[in-house]
């Protein structure tokens, strides 16, 4: 497996199960358990999620009007072939040391599966992936963060990760007693999912942290992409991209890249009809929550199972920058998922199923059998 082991330390304390255990490479070897759409029925929900996004967009009062043109230093992973490949070609093509997994739902410690967008998304950008997962027999559920999605609030207004993440948090509060759910985090959502395992691990069964800010203690979410973007310090002289709601004396608000960059950055292996549904949907990001830093503790933010999943064609978070990631804070397991963008609930929605499917059915490490306890983990590389 080359480097993909290489920062996957041995965790005893935890003992999740090894995540690996099925084949899941090639179009031929879809999960038992989650039926493909055909394509007339992938168009009519493609196209229903965009009349509604649409509808939400005019009702909130056309938010995605404003575009702010941002500075040269971006285009250098916007174009074909800028992410990084250094390790990529070591990768092998899947891991076929099991029998496929079927779905057992009678097993599964939740069927519930709360979906957190990444900066500038929504809850309509999981369209496909609900569908995916509700096919399954799963309960997924997408929120808005604050200022996001329908949310009408100003981002403008949102001065700290808690203002952006209260929607989330408030679903937890709310779960009845002894419920657990699985967050599944998206980019900079990762920091929102953060927060939630800080202040809620009792209701967390286990965190997915999808091409995300899986951060550490004292980091802001936008150190996870500095490598990439530049310093915090050097990013906040561009002001090119920066929204100043408070007025240009003050310091920037928000941000929000140009059409073509959000296309390079987020979107290189992505369908044109969902850039299209992005493009009628994405909303200005709030800066405050990214450039905050967290404050994370082993005996709340520890104690929930953490699970990476590397977008191997990202032109936003290379791939490098995920190694990185889990290197520096290791997770329970790593899945990767080839020719995903940033955005594979788009690019890659199968093989993000299939992932998710697999992660879900991984038992907490009290029912594990016997002599399982410690079980090395095992990344995965899918290929839809």
């Amino acid at each position: 497996m080359g480097n993909t082991f290489a920062c996957m330390p041995h965790k005893d304390h935890r003992g999740a199960a090894a995540v690996s255990r099925s084949k899941r490479m090639g179009s031929a070897r879809s999960a038992r358990g989650a039926p493909k759409l055909t394509p007339a029925e992938e168009e009519l929900l493609h196209r229903q999620a965009l009349a509604m996004a649409i509808h939400q967009h005019l009702d909130a009062g056309g938010s995605m009007s404003r575009r702010i043109d941002a500075g040269a230093s971006l285009s250098r992973r916007m174009g074909p072939g800028s992410t990084s490949s250094r390790r990529r070609g070591d990768l092998p093509d899947s891991v076929t040391n099991a029998k496929s997994v079927k779905i057992v739902l009678e097993n599964l410690e939740t069927k519930k599966i709360v979906l957190i967008h990444g900066e500038g998304f929504g809850a309509w950008c999981w369209y496909k992936t609900i569908s995916h997962l509700e096919e399954s027999g799963l309960d997924p559920v997408a929120l808005d963060l604050t200022g996001s999605g329908i949310d009408h609030t100003d981002t403008n207004s949102i001065a700290t990760l808690a203002d952006y993440s209260k929607p989330l948090i408030d679903y937890l509060d709310k779960l009845p007693e002894n419920e657990k759910v699985i967050l599944v985090a998206h980019s900079c959502g990762g920091a929102s999912v953060s927060y939630a395992l800080e202040h809620c691990p009792k209701k967390i069964s286990k965190a997915i942290f999808l091409a995300a800010t899986m951060v550490k203690d004292g980091q802001r979410p936008y150190d996870v992409f500095s490598e990439d973007l530049r310093s915090a310090d050097v990013f906040l002289q561009e002001y090119q991209f920066f929204i100043f709601g408070n007025g240009k004396d003050k310091p920037p608000t928000g941000l929000m890249f140009d059409k073509q960059q959000i296309k390079g950055l987020y979107f290189n292996q992505t369908p044109s009809k969902d850039m299209a549904l992005a493009a009628v949907s994405m909303r200005p990001i709030p800066l405050a929550p990214i450039m905050e830093k967290l404050s994370l503790t082993s005996e709340n933010y520890g104690t929930v199972r953490r699970y990476f999943i590397q977008t191997l064609d990202d032109h936003m978070l290379s791939p490098d920058a995920q190694e990185k990631v889990v290197c520096e804070n290791p997770p329970d397991g790593i899945f990767k998922i080839k020719g995903a963008d940033h955005c594979p609930f788009f690019s890659k929605p199968q093989s993000l199923n299939k992932i998710l499917l697999e992660i879900a059915q991984i038992q907490a490490p009290a029912t594990l059998l016997p002599g399982k306890a410690g079980a090395e983990e095992t990344a995965a590389v899918a290929k839809s």
